[in-house]
């Protein structure tokens, strides 16, 4: 099938392309939903613009649509983007793992635009979905905490199989998400199997504010694997 992947950049959405792409499906684009306040139901990432580089290591076309963020008002933000590449593609891709609410309204707006919905990730354990990470040498970088147990020290940090175990502990004792369905944490690949480049962060600040807080990419380029 030809698809366009609804990603943030994070390690749901480009673990999900990935593993549509190993199914032999061709990803024809990329899409980006733009919030424009932190308050979204749907969409959320601190660094979304570095999915231009994502996009550019892929080498997928980009495609932005942006939301207000108000809740429901900004899936018609979403039919508008899918709109617009509705007609060349069969299917969406999304990394939803355990969110209904997330799910059931993409799963609507695909039908009404005669489009399959694809969510490979959907039912699989939070420990599963890290494995498949690891096996398949993903560099995860947390850009965002908002869990108790996940202190300002995770910002900016590569999750690795060394500081994974400590993830592991921290869910436990806190009772948190392990895969952060619950907006527990954000995430940002920066490099992965079908990247021809990987993501290079040159700056980045740590933003505190109470019990949460963002690691702000003010900087990245593409740089050579090695």
């Amino acid at each position: 099938m030809k698809l366009a992947a609804l990603i943030s950049g994070g390690k749901d959405s480009i673990l999900a392309l990935y593993q549509m792409h190993k199914a032999g499906h061709e990803i024809k684009y990329l899409l980006v939903m733009e919030p424009e306040t932190d308050e979204s139901y749907m969409f959320h990432h601190p660094n979304i613009w570095v999915s231009e580089l994502i996009s550019e290591s892929l080498n997928i076309p980009l495609i932005k649509g942006t939301t207000h963020g108000r809740k429901e008002e900004e899936l018609t933000d979403l039919k508008e983007l899918l709109q617009k590449v509705a007609g060349d593609i069969d299917g969406v891709i999304t990394g939803a793992l355990a969110s209904t609410y997330q799910k059931e309204r993409i799963d609507r707006l695909c039908s009404d635009l005669s489009l399959e919905s694809l969510a490979p990730l959907w039912g699989i354990t939070a420990e599963e979905l890290w494995r498949e990470l690891f096996e398949n040498n993903f560099e995860v970088m947390i850009t965002a905490v908002a869990a108790e147990g996940l202190d300002e020290t995770w910002l900016g940090q590569v999750v690795d199989e060394n500081n994974y175990s400590e993830l592991v502990r921290l869910s436990r004792k806190h009772r948190f998400h392990l895969g952060f369905e619950g907006g527990e944490a954000e995430t940002l690949v920066l490099d992965m199997p079908l990247y021809n480049k990987k993501i290079s962060v040159k700056k980045g600040s740590s933003q505190w504010n109470g019990s949460s807080g963002s690691y702000l990419i003010g900087e990245a380029v593409l740089e050579l694997k090695i």
